[in-house]
């Protein structure tokens, strides 16, 4: 590789190459893999679950990919056909372009990957970046998803300049300039819910392997949502830096009316990583995509029933 828009360097592409196949080994169930040509470059699709369960797409978030959303589903991955998509332009497994963040490019880019997929209509998760390619999705092909599940999402709200700042960015470039273990605990404390050793190694590689481009998407419009009229659940962390999680709901009400949403108490932008968070995540989850209720509720365009508390409760 003589140039990459996304990699500073070819030994920083194949260590991240090597953390997608280290994340891979520690996945709990079969997995197959297909690689998709679509008209920005080859895309890859983890794939799980019973092959005649109902599908489930799923969009990782920026510097991560398949590997390491997949066992972040837990139950998930009983009861669905589960395909995790490495999101172009944010996943070493996928083609090393990156997609314009104005216009209709990520809904493009889906549709070519669901057509390849022979899924006409599917349940669609995005986490953070994911999030805001999943937006894009329901926004330009809404007739595409059926219902729709953004955690943490990006492009429904910004966070405060000064904590983005003094918490993320300058521990960032102090850790990518100056590298060691202390810097790296400083970065991820504002980042990560709870302490995970291979993921907080695995950020660090990444934070210096990856060209970073943390430009803002476009913040979705009342307008730009109005054909979308299926269910959707979102969820916001109230210690999220990035989209502060009490503001991120209240937004999403606005542009959703019918979501349901749940408030992520004591996390930060991404959620713990343990078995017991990722049960109760899951489970809610589960609860609305198979919900009759939620289901008839947008037939009829009414907003469907309140949520049980779920996860209200605070996260360890």
């Amino acid at each position: 590789m003589t140039s990459s828009i996304m990699f500073r360097s070819p030994e920083a592409r194949a260590r991240i190459a090597a953390w997608f196949d280290r994340f891979h080994e520690k996945l709990p169930v079969p997995t197959r893999s297909r690689e998709i040509s679509t008209r920005f470059g080859a895309t890859h699709v983890l794939i799980a679950g019973p092959e005649n369960a109902p599908p489930l797409v799923c969009l990782h978030g920026a510097l991560a990919s398949s590997a390491h959303l997949m066992p972040e589903l837990g139950p998930l991955l009983a009861r669905y056909r589960v395909h995790v998509v490495d999101v172009i332009g944010q996943s070493v497994k996928s083609a090393d372009v990156r997609l314009p963040i104005d216009g209709p490019a990520y809904a493009e880019w889906l549709t070519d990957v669901l057509d390849a997929l022979g899924l006409a209509r599917v349940h669609l998760l995005g986490v953070s970046w994911g999030g805001f390619a999943a937006l894009r999705m329901a926004q330009v092909a809404p007739a595409r998803v059926d219902r729709l599940v953004l955690i943490v999402p990006a492009a429904l709200v910004s966070g405060s300049a000064w904590q983005g700042l003094t918490r993320i960015a300058i521990p960032m470039a102090l850790y990518r300039a100056f590298p060691s273990e202390e810097r790296l605990a400083r970065l991820v404390s504002g980042l990560f819910s709870t302490h995970d050793d291979m993921w907080c190694s695995y950020f660090g590689d990444a934070v210096r392997s990856y060209r970073l481009d943390f430009r803002p998407p476009p913040l979705a419009t009342p307008a730009s949502l109005a054909g979308f009229t299926r269910p959707a659940l979102v969820f916001g962390a109230d210690d999220d830096v990035s989209f502060p999680g009490a503001k991120l709901l209240a937004r999403a009400k606005e542009l959703l009316p019918h979501a349901q949403t749940e408030l992520l108490e004591g996390c930060r932008h991404s959620p713990p990583t343990d078995d017991a968070f990722r049960a109760r995540l899951c489970e809610r989850i589960s609860r609305f995509l198979g919900s009759d209720a939620a289901r008839d509720a947008a037939d009829a365009d009414v907003a469907p029933p309140p949520a049980p508390p779920g996860l209200a409760a605070p996260v360890a």
